[in-house]
């Protein structure tokens, strides 16, 4: 999967499903966005500090973990824009996890989050 990293579409990401089970097994998204719902580099940068908190504190390092700030969290295009999309595409395979379930919520990225 590919989340795209910039407004205009000239840069992507490359996301693999690990990458998503990643981030649900450490809820690294649980608690980032603010109320307003808007990411910005701030919540970017609030991200980034949490998964290094992560890496620090731990005895032996989560391959999967590192591998997501590598590919994904710390690749040189991700930006808040491509953290938004990040998000969305979480949220999407959240949803299809959920089906099942009888989840109505859709996510289409490119749009906010409130």
């Amino acid at each position: 999967m590919k989340i795209q990293a910039n407004s205009s579409g000239t840069r992507s990401i490359e996301v693999e499903e690990l990458h998503l089970e990643t981030i649900e097994k450490y809820q690294l998204f649980r608690d980032l966005i603010d109320s307003n719902g808007y990411v910005d580099e701030q919540v970017l940068d609030k991200l980034k500090f949490n998964v290094r908190a992560l890496l620090e504190s731990q005895a032996a390092i989560d391959k999967e973990l590192l591998n997501l700030c590598l590919d994904v969290i710390y690749h040189p295009n991700m930006k808040a824009y491509g953290l938004q999309q990040l998000v969305l595409l979480y949220i999407n395979w959240k949803n299809q996890g959920n089906e099942n379930l009888g989840s109505t919520t859709r996510s289409i990225q490119g749009t906010p989050f409130n």
